[in-house]
Protein backbone atom coordinates (compact mmCIF):
# COMPACT_ATOMS: atom_id res chain seq x y z
CA UNK A 1 0.00 0.00 0.00
CA UNK A 2 1.61 3.72 -0.85
CA UNK A 3 1.38 5.77 1.50
CA UNK A 4 -0.35 8.87 1.69
CA UNK A 5 1.40 11.70 -0.60
CA UNK A 6 1.81 14.18 3.28
CA UNK A 7 2.92 17.46 1.54
CA UNK A 8 6.00 18.98 2.89
CA UNK A 9 7.54 21.95 1.37
CA UNK A 10 11.41 20.80 1.51
CA UNK A 11 10.15 18.24 -0.63
CA UNK A 12 9.02 20.28 -3.36
CA UNK A 13 11.65 20.78 -6.52
CA UNK A 14 11.05 23.98 -8.56
CA UNK A 15 10.17 23.41 -12.13
CA UNK A 16 9.77 25.83 -15.27
CA UNK A 17 6.36 26.91 -16.66
CA UNK A 18 5.45 23.90 -19.72
CA UNK A 19 3.53 26.21 -21.81
CA UNK A 20 5.06 27.77 -24.73
CA UNK A 21 3.96 29.18 -28.25
CA UNK A 22 4.82 27.44 -31.69
CA UNK A 23 3.54 26.47 -35.10
CA UNK A 24 4.25 24.89 -38.70
CA UNK A 25 4.06 26.39 -42.01
CA UNK A 26 2.70 25.45 -45.04
CA UNK A 27 4.93 24.34 -48.27
CA UNK A 28 8.00 25.84 -47.03
CA UNK A 29 10.17 24.72 -43.70
CA UNK A 30 9.54 27.68 -41.67
CA UNK A 31 7.16 25.24 -39.86
CA UNK A 32 10.56 22.86 -39.42
CA UNK A 33 12.45 25.94 -38.16
CA UNK A 34 9.99 27.19 -35.50
CA UNK A 35 9.42 23.53 -33.76
CA UNK A 36 13.40 24.20 -33.92
CA UNK A 37 12.65 26.86 -32.12
CA UNK A 38 10.67 25.10 -29.28
CA UNK A 39 12.35 21.90 -29.34
CA UNK A 40 15.16 24.43 -28.48
CA UNK A 41 13.28 26.79 -25.47
CA UNK A 42 11.99 23.59 -23.87
CA UNK A 43 15.39 21.52 -24.06
CA UNK A 44 16.96 25.09 -22.58
CA UNK A 45 14.34 25.32 -19.70
CA UNK A 46 14.19 21.70 -18.76
CA UNK A 47 18.44 21.67 -19.05
CA UNK A 48 19.12 23.12 -15.25
CA UNK A 49 16.48 21.29 -13.46
CA UNK A 50 17.95 17.39 -13.17
CA UNK A 51 21.48 18.39 -13.22
CA UNK A 52 21.42 21.68 -10.39
CA UNK A 53 22.84 19.52 -7.72
CA UNK A 54 25.71 18.44 -9.74
CA UNK A 55 25.99 22.08 -10.69
CA UNK A 56 25.80 23.31 -7.40
CA UNK A 57 28.15 20.76 -6.12
CA UNK A 58 30.71 21.64 -8.92
CA UNK A 59 30.59 25.65 -8.28
CA UNK A 60 30.72 25.52 -4.49
CA UNK A 61 26.57 26.52 -3.56
CA UNK A 62 25.19 23.73 -3.21
CA UNK A 63 23.19 23.64 0.41
CA UNK A 64 22.25 27.22 -0.88
CA UNK A 65 18.72 27.43 -1.62
CA UNK A 66 18.96 31.43 -2.73
CA UNK A 67 21.37 30.75 -5.65
CA UNK A 68 19.98 26.99 -6.78
CA UNK A 69 16.69 29.53 -7.29
CA UNK A 70 18.61 32.07 -8.66
CA UNK A 71 19.89 29.68 -11.12
CA UNK A 72 16.38 28.52 -12.30
CA UNK A 73 14.66 32.47 -11.90
CA UNK A 74 17.63 34.45 -13.91
CA UNK A 75 16.14 32.75 -17.10
CA UNK A 76 12.65 34.14 -16.01
CA UNK A 77 13.84 37.69 -15.66
CA UNK A 78 16.36 37.70 -18.97
CA UNK A 79 12.99 36.41 -20.64
CA UNK A 80 11.01 38.67 -19.16
CA UNK A 81 13.13 41.45 -20.75
CA UNK A 82 13.36 39.59 -24.17
CA UNK A 83 9.77 39.38 -24.39
CA UNK A 84 9.07 43.13 -23.96
CA UNK A 85 11.65 44.24 -26.74
CA UNK A 86 10.44 41.70 -29.20
CA UNK A 87 7.71 43.31 -30.59
CA UNK A 88 10.27 46.36 -31.55
CA UNK A 89 12.70 44.23 -32.47
CA UNK A 90 10.64 41.94 -35.03
CA UNK A 91 9.15 45.33 -36.88
CA UNK A 92 12.19 46.51 -37.44
CA UNK A 93 14.12 43.52 -38.56
CA UNK A 94 11.19 41.41 -39.49
CA UNK A 95 9.84 38.36 -38.54
CA UNK A 96 12.64 35.71 -40.14
CA UNK A 97 15.86 37.36 -39.13
CA UNK A 98 14.43 37.90 -35.50
CA UNK A 99 14.61 34.40 -35.00
CA UNK A 100 18.19 34.16 -35.92
CA UNK A 101 18.49 36.68 -33.46
CA UNK A 102 16.73 35.17 -31.04
CA UNK A 103 19.17 32.84 -31.17
CA UNK A 104 22.49 34.11 -31.06
CA UNK A 105 21.94 34.76 -27.14
CA UNK A 106 20.58 31.14 -26.84
CA UNK A 107 24.02 30.07 -28.23
CA UNK A 108 26.04 32.23 -25.73
CA UNK A 109 24.05 32.11 -22.76
CA UNK A 110 24.38 28.35 -23.03
CA UNK A 111 27.94 28.54 -23.98
CA UNK A 112 28.76 30.89 -20.69
CA UNK A 113 27.19 28.80 -18.81
CA UNK A 114 28.67 25.22 -20.22
CA UNK A 115 32.07 26.89 -19.96
CA UNK A 116 31.71 28.85 -16.34
CA UNK A 117 33.68 27.72 -13.13
CA UNK A 118 31.55 30.03 -10.52
CA UNK A 119 28.03 31.29 -9.86
CA UNK A 120 28.46 34.53 -11.66
CA UNK A 121 29.46 33.22 -14.87
CA UNK A 122 26.18 30.57 -14.40
CA UNK A 123 23.71 33.57 -13.80
CA UNK A 124 25.00 35.57 -16.17
CA UNK A 125 24.92 32.60 -18.95
CA UNK A 126 21.31 31.89 -17.39
CA UNK A 127 19.59 35.70 -18.26
CA UNK A 128 21.49 35.59 -21.68
CA UNK A 129 19.74 32.60 -22.13
CA UNK A 130 16.44 34.10 -20.80
CA UNK A 131 16.75 37.26 -23.05
CA UNK A 132 16.91 34.80 -26.35
CA UNK A 133 13.97 32.43 -24.88
CA UNK A 134 12.01 36.08 -24.20
CA UNK A 135 12.29 37.27 -27.92
CA UNK A 136 10.93 34.24 -29.38
CA UNK A 137 7.71 32.70 -28.33
CA UNK A 138 5.54 36.28 -29.60
CA UNK A 139 7.35 35.98 -32.82
CA UNK A 140 6.44 32.33 -33.78
CA UNK A 141 2.95 33.26 -33.10
CA UNK A 142 2.65 36.10 -35.09
CA UNK A 143 4.63 34.49 -37.54
CA UNK A 144 2.53 31.49 -38.04
CA UNK A 145 -0.73 33.72 -38.02
CA UNK A 146 0.61 36.00 -40.57
CA UNK A 147 1.86 33.05 -43.02
CA UNK A 148 -1.07 30.46 -42.53
CA UNK A 149 -4.49 30.41 -44.36
CA UNK A 150 -7.12 30.52 -42.14
CA UNK A 151 -8.83 26.89 -42.09
CA UNK A 152 -5.60 25.34 -41.41
CA UNK A 153 -4.57 28.15 -38.58
CA UNK A 154 -5.83 26.67 -35.66
CA UNK A 155 -3.96 23.06 -36.54
CA UNK A 156 -0.18 24.74 -37.25
CA UNK A 157 -0.66 26.60 -34.24
CA UNK A 158 -1.15 23.72 -32.40
CA UNK A 159 2.71 22.12 -32.51
CA UNK A 160 3.25 24.98 -29.92
CA UNK A 161 2.48 22.83 -27.33
CA UNK A 162 3.59 19.27 -29.22
CA UNK A 163 7.62 20.37 -29.52
CA UNK A 164 7.88 21.84 -26.46
CA UNK A 165 6.71 18.49 -24.99
CA UNK A 166 9.27 17.04 -27.18
CA UNK A 167 11.83 19.34 -26.01
CA UNK A 168 11.25 19.00 -22.52
CA UNK A 169 11.24 14.57 -22.83
CA UNK A 170 14.47 14.94 -24.69
CA UNK A 171 15.94 17.30 -21.57
CA UNK A 172 14.86 14.44 -19.67
CA UNK A 173 16.74 11.66 -21.14
CA UNK A 174 19.78 13.65 -21.56
CA UNK A 175 19.84 14.66 -18.36
CA UNK A 176 19.50 11.21 -16.85
CA UNK A 177 23.50 10.30 -16.75
CA UNK A 178 24.03 13.59 -14.67
CA UNK A 179 23.95 11.47 -11.00
CA UNK A 180 26.85 8.73 -12.81
CA UNK A 181 29.15 11.18 -14.76
CA UNK A 182 30.78 13.77 -13.24
CA UNK A 183 30.94 17.52 -14.97
CA UNK A 184 27.69 15.71 -17.70
CA UNK A 185 25.89 18.98 -16.95
CA UNK A 186 28.27 20.72 -18.89
CA UNK A 187 27.34 18.65 -21.65
CA UNK A 188 24.21 18.88 -21.49
CA UNK A 189 24.12 22.63 -21.78
CA UNK A 190 26.74 22.37 -24.94
CA UNK A 191 23.72 19.86 -26.62
CA UNK A 192 21.21 22.85 -26.28
CA UNK A 193 23.27 25.50 -28.50
CA UNK A 194 22.49 22.49 -30.93
CA UNK A 195 18.87 23.07 -32.31
CA UNK A 196 19.65 27.41 -31.46
CA UNK A 197 22.32 26.78 -34.10
CA UNK A 198 19.80 24.97 -36.33
CA UNK A 199 17.12 27.80 -36.23
CA UNK A 200 19.73 30.01 -37.03
CA UNK A 201 21.00 28.02 -40.31
CA UNK A 202 17.02 27.08 -41.13
CA UNK A 203 15.21 30.61 -41.29
CA UNK A 204 17.76 31.38 -43.86
CA UNK A 205 15.16 29.10 -46.25
CA UNK A 206 11.96 30.29 -44.91
CA UNK A 207 10.02 32.97 -46.13
CA UNK A 208 9.55 36.31 -44.46
CA UNK A 209 5.81 37.26 -43.20
CA UNK A 210 3.99 38.96 -46.52
CA UNK A 211 2.10 40.92 -43.72
CA UNK A 212 5.27 42.81 -42.29
CA UNK A 213 6.57 42.90 -45.81
CA UNK A 214 3.46 45.32 -46.87
CA UNK A 215 3.34 47.07 -43.66
CA UNK A 216 7.05 48.06 -44.46
CA UNK A 217 5.29 49.15 -48.17
CA UNK A 218 7.73 46.60 -49.66
CA UNK A 219 4.23 45.28 -51.97
CA UNK A 220 6.00 43.44 -54.42
CA UNK A 221 8.10 41.38 -51.73
CA UNK A 222 4.94 40.60 -50.03
CA UNK A 223 3.06 39.31 -53.19
CA UNK A 224 6.14 37.11 -53.92
CA UNK A 225 6.19 35.44 -50.44
CA UNK A 226 2.18 35.44 -50.89
CA UNK A 227 3.19 33.18 -54.12
CA UNK A 228 5.52 30.94 -52.14
CA UNK A 229 2.83 30.35 -49.67
CA UNK A 230 -0.37 30.40 -51.37
CA UNK A 231 0.42 29.66 -54.81
CA UNK A 232 -0.30 32.12 -57.67
CA UNK A 233 -3.92 31.70 -58.14
CA UNK A 234 -4.60 32.95 -54.78
CA UNK A 235 -2.26 36.01 -54.84
CA UNK A 236 -4.44 38.45 -55.51
CA UNK A 237 -7.00 37.48 -52.80
CA UNK A 238 -4.18 37.69 -50.49
CA UNK A 239 -3.38 40.97 -51.24
CA UNK A 240 -6.23 42.07 -50.95
CA UNK A 241 -7.33 41.24 -47.99
CA UNK A 242 -4.16 43.05 -46.64
CA UNK A 243 -5.62 46.38 -48.18
CA UNK A 244 -8.34 46.50 -45.57
CA UNK A 245 -5.89 45.73 -42.79
CA UNK A 246 -5.32 48.05 -39.64
CA UNK A 247 -2.02 49.20 -41.56
CA UNK A 248 -1.33 52.71 -40.11
CA UNK A 249 1.52 54.95 -41.66
CA UNK A 250 4.20 52.46 -41.89
CA UNK A 251 6.66 55.35 -40.46
CA UNK A 252 4.81 55.37 -37.32
CA UNK A 253 5.95 54.47 -34.08
CA UNK A 254 3.28 52.18 -31.90
CA UNK A 255 3.38 53.51 -28.35
CA UNK A 256 2.74 51.66 -24.98
CA UNK A 257 0.30 54.17 -24.40
CA UNK A 258 -1.48 52.97 -27.28
CA UNK A 259 -1.69 49.66 -25.74
CA UNK A 260 -3.44 50.30 -22.95
CA UNK A 261 -6.10 52.88 -23.84
CA UNK A 262 -7.94 53.86 -26.95
CA UNK A 263 -9.08 52.06 -29.77
CA UNK A 264 -6.52 48.63 -28.45
CA UNK A 265 -7.34 48.19 -25.18
CA UNK A 266 -9.63 45.91 -25.58
CA UNK A 267 -7.91 43.10 -27.64
CA UNK A 268 -5.03 44.21 -25.06
CA UNK A 269 -6.75 43.56 -21.70
CA UNK A 270 -8.01 40.09 -23.30
CA UNK A 271 -4.70 39.48 -24.65
CA UNK A 272 -3.13 40.28 -21.07
CA UNK A 273 -5.97 38.44 -19.00
CA UNK A 274 -5.31 35.80 -20.76
CA UNK A 275 -1.74 35.18 -20.57
CA UNK A 276 -2.50 36.17 -16.59
CA UNK A 277 -4.94 33.03 -16.00
CA UNK A 278 -2.85 30.81 -17.73
CA UNK A 279 -0.32 31.25 -15.29
CA UNK A 280 -2.31 31.41 -12.08
CA UNK A 281 -4.52 28.90 -13.05
CA UNK A 282 -1.85 27.22 -11.05
CA UNK A 283 0.37 24.89 -13.67
CA UNK A 284 3.36 25.58 -12.26
CA UNK A 285 2.06 24.80 -8.74
CA UNK A 286 0.71 21.39 -10.45
CA UNK A 287 4.55 20.57 -11.38
CA UNK A 288 5.76 21.01 -8.49
CA UNK A 289 3.67 18.74 -6.97
CA UNK A 290 4.01 16.18 -9.57
CA UNK A 291 7.33 14.26 -8.48
CA UNK A 292 6.62 14.53 -5.01
CA UNK A 293 3.10 12.51 -5.19
CA UNK A 294 5.18 9.88 -7.17
CA UNK A 295 8.31 9.60 -5.16
CA UNK A 296 5.74 9.24 -2.28
CA UNK A 297 4.88 5.80 -4.06
CA UNK A 298 8.54 4.91 -4.47
CA UNK A 299 8.26 6.17 -7.66
CA UNK A 300 11.60 7.90 -9.08
CA UNK A 301 11.15 11.91 -9.99
CA UNK A 302 12.54 10.83 -13.82
CA UNK A 303 9.41 8.41 -14.37
CA UNK A 304 7.46 11.27 -12.82
CA UNK A 305 7.94 13.80 -15.06
CA UNK A 306 7.79 11.04 -18.05
CA UNK A 307 4.25 10.43 -17.05
CA UNK A 308 3.43 13.94 -16.71
CA UNK A 309 5.16 14.75 -20.13
CA UNK A 310 3.47 11.98 -22.22
CA UNK A 311 -0.08 12.86 -20.83
CA UNK A 312 0.74 16.49 -22.30
CA UNK A 313 1.38 15.53 -25.46
CA UNK A 314 -0.70 13.42 -25.70
CA UNK A 315 -3.24 16.50 -24.84
CA UNK A 316 -1.31 18.31 -27.36
CA UNK A 317 -1.74 16.18 -30.53
CA UNK A 318 -5.83 15.93 -28.97
CA UNK A 319 -5.86 20.11 -29.11
CA UNK A 320 -3.91 19.70 -32.84
CA UNK A 321 -7.10 17.75 -34.23
CA UNK A 322 -9.81 20.04 -32.44
CA UNK A 323 -8.26 23.56 -32.93
CA UNK A 324 -9.63 23.84 -36.37
CA UNK A 325 -12.98 22.16 -35.62
CA UNK A 326 -13.89 23.09 -32.62
CA UNK A 327 -12.56 26.45 -32.74
CA UNK A 328 -10.58 28.12 -30.36
CA UNK A 329 -12.90 29.71 -27.51
CA UNK A 330 -14.57 25.73 -26.55
CA UNK A 331 -11.11 24.70 -25.70
CA UNK A 332 -10.52 27.29 -23.49
CA UNK A 333 -13.58 27.31 -22.03
CA UNK A 334 -13.16 23.23 -21.28
CA UNK A 335 -9.54 23.17 -20.84
CA UNK A 336 -10.15 25.52 -18.05
CA UNK A 337 -13.15 24.03 -16.62
CA UNK A 338 -11.25 20.56 -16.87
CA UNK A 339 -8.68 22.16 -14.84
CA UNK A 340 -10.78 23.58 -12.06
CA UNK A 341 -12.23 19.74 -11.37
CA UNK A 342 -9.02 18.36 -10.86
CA UNK A 343 -8.34 21.00 -8.15
CA UNK A 344 -11.52 19.20 -6.15
CA UNK A 345 -9.44 16.28 -6.76
CA UNK A 346 -6.80 17.33 -5.56
CA UNK A 347 -8.31 19.13 -2.09
CA UNK A 348 -10.14 15.97 -1.46
CA UNK A 349 -6.67 14.10 -1.64
CA UNK A 350 -5.31 16.36 0.91
CA UNK A 351 -8.60 15.83 2.86
CA UNK A 352 -8.23 12.25 2.98
CA UNK A 353 -6.75 10.89 6.38
CA UNK A 354 -8.06 7.23 6.48
CA UNK A 355 -7.46 5.44 3.05
CA UNK A 356 -4.37 6.19 2.06
CA UNK A 357 -4.08 4.37 -1.02
CA UNK A 358 -7.26 6.20 -2.19
CA UNK A 359 -5.25 9.57 -1.49
CA UNK A 360 -2.49 8.79 -3.71
CA UNK A 361 -4.69 7.45 -6.67
CA UNK A 362 -7.03 10.62 -6.23
CA UNK A 363 -4.32 13.17 -6.11
CA UNK A 364 -2.54 11.38 -9.18
CA UNK A 365 -5.47 11.10 -10.95
CA UNK A 366 -6.08 14.86 -10.08
CA UNK A 367 -2.78 15.93 -11.17
CA UNK A 368 -2.95 13.94 -14.85
CA UNK A 369 -6.14 15.71 -15.27
CA UNK A 370 -4.63 19.18 -15.01
CA UNK A 371 -2.10 18.52 -17.30
CA UNK A 372 -4.13 17.15 -19.90
CA UNK A 373 -6.89 19.85 -19.47
CA UNK A 374 -4.22 22.42 -19.97
CA UNK A 375 -2.71 20.97 -23.31
CA UNK A 376 -6.18 21.10 -24.73
CA UNK A 377 -6.59 24.53 -24.49
CA UNK A 378 -4.67 26.80 -21.63
CA UNK A 379 -1.29 25.43 -23.05
CA UNK A 380 -1.72 26.14 -27.21
CA UNK A 381 -4.52 28.34 -27.38
CA UNK A 382 -3.44 31.80 -26.07
CA UNK A 383 -0.79 32.31 -28.03
CA UNK A 384 -2.56 31.72 -31.14
CA UNK A 385 -5.48 33.06 -30.42
CA UNK A 386 -3.75 36.68 -29.21
CA UNK A 387 -1.96 36.63 -32.90
CA UNK A 388 -5.23 36.12 -34.20
CA UNK A 389 -7.11 38.86 -32.64
CA UNK A 390 -4.73 41.90 -32.71
CA UNK A 391 -4.61 44.39 -35.66
CA UNK A 392 -1.86 44.47 -38.05
CA UNK A 393 -0.41 47.99 -36.76
CA UNK A 394 0.09 46.86 -33.49
CA UNK A 395 0.44 42.81 -33.48
CA UNK A 396 4.12 42.53 -33.03
CA UNK A 397 3.98 44.64 -29.81
CA UNK A 398 0.84 44.10 -28.46
CA UNK A 399 2.15 40.15 -28.42
CA UNK A 400 5.41 41.66 -26.45
CA UNK A 401 3.36 43.35 -23.83
CA UNK A 402 1.33 40.06 -23.84
CA UNK A 403 4.06 37.75 -23.07
CA UNK A 404 5.93 40.65 -20.67
CA UNK A 405 2.62 40.20 -18.43
CA UNK A 406 3.39 36.06 -18.73
CA UNK A 407 6.48 36.23 -17.77
CA UNK A 408 5.56 38.39 -14.79
CA UNK A 409 2.68 36.06 -13.34
CA UNK A 410 5.36 32.87 -14.14
CA UNK A 411 7.84 34.27 -11.95
CA UNK A 412 4.99 35.48 -8.95
CA UNK A 413 3.62 32.05 -9.25
CA UNK A 414 6.69 31.01 -8.67
CA UNK A 415 8.01 32.95 -5.91
CA UNK A 416 4.80 32.52 -3.72
CA UNK A 417 3.90 28.95 -4.31
CA UNK A 418 6.41 27.41 -1.71
CA UNK A 419 5.60 30.34 0.76
CA UNK A 420 1.86 30.14 0.39
CA UNK A 421 1.63 26.28 1.03
CA UNK A 422 3.26 26.60 3.72
CA UNK A 423 1.07 29.51 5.22
CA UNK A 424 -2.46 28.52 4.23
CA UNK A 425 -2.01 24.30 3.07
CA UNK A 426 -2.53 22.57 0.18
CA UNK A 427 -6.03 22.22 0.58
CA UNK A 428 -7.19 26.03 0.28
CA UNK A 429 -4.08 26.56 -1.94
CA UNK A 430 -5.60 24.39 -4.52
CA UNK A 431 -9.14 26.03 -3.50
CA UNK A 432 -7.77 29.49 -5.04
CA UNK A 433 -6.15 28.06 -8.04
CA UNK A 434 -9.62 26.14 -9.22
CA UNK A 435 -11.00 29.56 -8.51
CA UNK A 436 -8.83 31.04 -10.81
CA UNK A 437 -9.58 28.35 -13.06
CA UNK A 438 -13.60 29.19 -13.04
CA UNK A 439 -12.56 32.58 -13.44
CA UNK A 440 -10.70 31.69 -16.73
CA UNK A 441 -14.67 29.97 -17.63
CA UNK A 442 -16.08 32.93 -17.07
CA UNK A 443 -13.73 35.36 -18.99
CA UNK A 444 -13.64 33.39 -21.88
CA UNK A 445 -17.83 32.97 -22.47
CA UNK A 446 -17.83 36.42 -21.97
CA UNK A 447 -14.78 38.34 -23.83
CA UNK A 448 -13.39 35.79 -25.97
CA UNK A 449 -14.60 35.67 -29.94
CA UNK A 450 -14.83 32.59 -32.36
CA UNK A 451 -11.33 33.16 -34.55
CA UNK A 452 -11.51 29.69 -35.87
CA UNK A 453 -11.70 30.12 -40.35
CA UNK A 454 -12.14 33.37 -40.33
CA UNK A 455 -9.53 36.33 -42.23
CA UNK A 456 -7.22 38.20 -39.80
CA UNK A 457 -9.25 40.92 -41.36
CA UNK A 458 -12.05 39.63 -40.73
CA UNK A 459 -11.22 38.97 -37.08
CA UNK A 460 -10.06 43.05 -36.88
CA UNK A 461 -13.35 44.51 -38.27
CA UNK A 462 -15.34 42.86 -35.62
CA UNK A 463 -13.01 43.59 -32.64
CA UNK A 464 -11.79 46.46 -33.73
CA UNK A 465 -14.03 50.32 -33.25
CA UNK A 466 -14.13 51.65 -36.64
CA UNK A 467 -12.75 55.49 -36.98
Amino acid sequence: MPARPHVSVSMYKRMPSKDGTNSVDLEDDSGKSLNTYHLSSAYIWMVVNEPLESISHDLGFNGNSLAEGLVVSTCLGGAFIGSLFSGWIADEFGRRRTFQLCALPMVIGASCSATTNNLSGMLLGRFIVGIGLGIGPPVASLYITEVSPPSVRGTYGSFIQISTCLGLLGALLIGIPVKSIPGWWRICFWLSTIPATLLALAMIFCVESPHWLYKRGRNTEAEVEFQKLLGPANVRSAMAELLNSDRGDENDTVKISELVHGRYFRVVFIGSTLFALQQLSGINAIFYFSSTVFRSAGVSSNLANAFVGIVNLFGSLIALLLMDKLGRKVLLQWSFFGMAVSTVFQVFAADLFSSTSGAFYLSVSGMLMFVFSFAIGAGPVPGLLLSEIFPGRIRAKAMAFCMSVHWVFNFMVGLLFLRLLELIGPQLLYAMLGTFCLVGVAFVKRNVMETKGKTLQEIEIALLPQE
